[in-house]
């Protein structure tokens, strides 16, 4: 039987501490295309999002956990291995593929070549950039310690590389508690680039802060401005229970057993909003391919305007703004791409009849006012001699 991992659960665990959730799950027998394997791309609407494009020319930045197994036949061509930010990686020596970078790689832009599974974005190419270490297991982790004071982050580290590397999205799948300078300030500089960041929110739904407080600690980077925070949901569009649920969530994407592929071809189901954000990376990679030049601020606002359905109060805090909608967010994309193109303005365009009063004169030397400092200076200096003179003569 093969395994799950809940990758949003198993990612955060490698960057706080604790031990990865691993829940035995095998996906069910289905042909290549069957509704079993292509329930997630169904849920975000994704088959009529590529008859306008599959994101060719699109590069995605994934920044987690090891590397994907880029032998498979769907991911073959589609994956380029970017440099370890870990620093656990020294000269030639290579990294084991990993079952939470190749399956996010899948969901991501799956070709679906050989039988395979496809991507949201079955035409785009992953850069994979490892920056998380594990770390030795504790029972607990403190949201609000304070954590250690360093001059830089490998996930910082990755965020600058990919954005100088031309990544039009970076999918940061691995939520940590605090905040840390440096990674916001790389964040800054990869939104001035035009780079869509999308962040899962955490899977602490099921948390003991959670269950007393009836909200979860906020994770990052999802919680900085300009991040597409995203949550988890299941099949019938609800929040799952591990979801983590607070303001950082913009929106939302299934999370609860989504088909993966893993390395060496097996076949399994993911779960968390790790798996969630690689889905909405994927919608964003749609659009950027179709629309290069959207800024980040109009690609979030193409998601949360066609996300569905919209809550009662049109937002809450567990689902965001709704389920991203891949084909609307991309037909809405469309509408906004003629946002903020100023038209030309004519030099003598006026308001009213008649002719275009003057400018105001510039200020500059009053003649009067010169002339009356000038005699002045001269009698002054008049005087002083006269002085001078009489004085010398006694």
């Amino acid at each position: 039987m093969l395994r799950a991992v809940s990758l949003g659960a198993a990612l955060a665990a490698l960057l706080l501490g604790t031990g990865p959730a691993v829940s035995a799950a095998a996906l069910p027998a289905a042909t290549p295309g069957g509704g079993e394997e292509r329930w997630a791309l169904d849920l975000v609407n994704a088959a009529d999002a590529w008859k306008v494009t599959k994101g060719a020319g699109v590069v995605v930045a994934l920044l987690g956990g090891g590397q994907p197994d880029s032998g498979l036949p769907e991911l073959a061509g589609r994956v380029e291995r970017g440099p370890d930010m870990t620093g656990t990686v020294v000269g030639d020596e290579t990294q084991r593929p990993g079952d939470d970078a190749t399956a996010l790689a899948s969901v991501i832009a799956g070709s679906g070549s050989g039988g395979g599974l496809s991507g949201v974005a079955p035409e785009a190419r992953v850069l994979s950039l490892p920056v998380v270490v594990n770390r030795p297991e504790r029972d607990y982790v403190d949201p609000e310690e304070r954590p250690e004071e360093t001059r830089d982050s490998p996930l910082a580290r990755g965020i600058r590389y990919a954005a100088a590397q031309g990544a039009k999205v970076i999918c940061l799948p691995v939520p940590a508690y605090g905040v840390d300078r440096v990674e916001r300030d790389a964040i800054s500089f990869a939104l001035a680039r035009g780079a869509v960041l999308v962040a899962a929110v955490g899977d602490a739904g099921q948390s003991a802060y959670a269950r007393q407080n009836g909200t979860s600690f906020w994770a990052f980077p999802a919680g900085y401005p300009g991040v597409v925070g995203v949550g988890a949901v299941d099949r019938r569009g609800g929040k799952t229970s591990g979801s983590s649920d607070n303001l950082s969530v913009l929106v939302a994407a299934p999370g609860e057993r989504v088909p993966v592929t893993l390395p060496g071809g097996r076949r399994g189901t993911a779960s968390g909003t790790g798996v969630a954000s690689a889905i909405v990376a994927g919608t964003i990679a749609l659009i950027k391919a179709k629309y290069p030049d959207l800024p980040p601020e109009l690609v979030s606002r193409a998601l949360t305007a066609t996300s569905r359905p919209h809550p009662p109060a049109g937002y809450d805090d567990k689902v965001g703004f709704g389920v991203v909608d891949a084909a609307a967010a991309l037909a809405k994309a469309g509408e906004l791409v003629g946002y903020g193109q100023a038209s030309a303005v004519q030099d003598d365009a006026h308001f009213g009849k008649g002719p275009v009063s003057r400018a105001p004169a510039r200020p500059g030397p009053d003649p009067v006012r010169l002339w009356v400092y000038g005699i002045a200076v001269v009698l002054g200096i008049g005087g002083f001699c006269a002085g001078a003179l009489a004085l010398s003569r006694r």
